[in-house]
């Protein structure tokens, strides 16, 4: 069974920076689509970033020129560098796994999630 677990949340505020991590147990990162995205108090789930099979990212508009998606050599995590955060970026952040040959944007697509992550930005 695959789990997945981030972590690196926290508190920050607005024009800092924070480093997610999300590990795997039950398989790695190695050939897989990877995805963050985040979810905020009464609003949809929305797609943040992903890295492809192929090493390929994605970002969504809100965060492009300020987060990256990174995989380690390995594969045995994710990371999301999210630089000049803003107090819109506060949300619980969740990585998840998309079996497939592309990440995609659309949550219904990935097949594993983890529990999510805090991140909160104060202004």
């Amino acid at each position: 069974q695959v789990q997945l677990v981030e972590s690196g949340g926290g508190l920050v505020q607005a024009g800092g920076s924070l480093r997610l991590s999300c590990a795997a147990s039950g398989r790695t990162f190695s050939g897989s689509n990877v995805g963050w995205f985040r979810q905020a108090p009464g609003k949809e789930r929305e797609f943040v970033a992903a890295i492809s099979w192929r090493s390929t990212t994605y970002y969504g508009d809100p965060v492009k020129g300020r987060f990256t998606i990174s995989r380690d050599n390995a594969g045995n995590a994710v990371y999301l560098q999210m630089n000049s955060l803003k107090p819109e970026d506060t949300a619980i952040y969740y990585c998840a796994v998309r079996d497939g040959s592309y990440p995609g944007a659309n949550p219904r697509y990935y097949n594993y999630w983890g529990q999510g992550t805090q991140v909160t930005v104060s202004s």
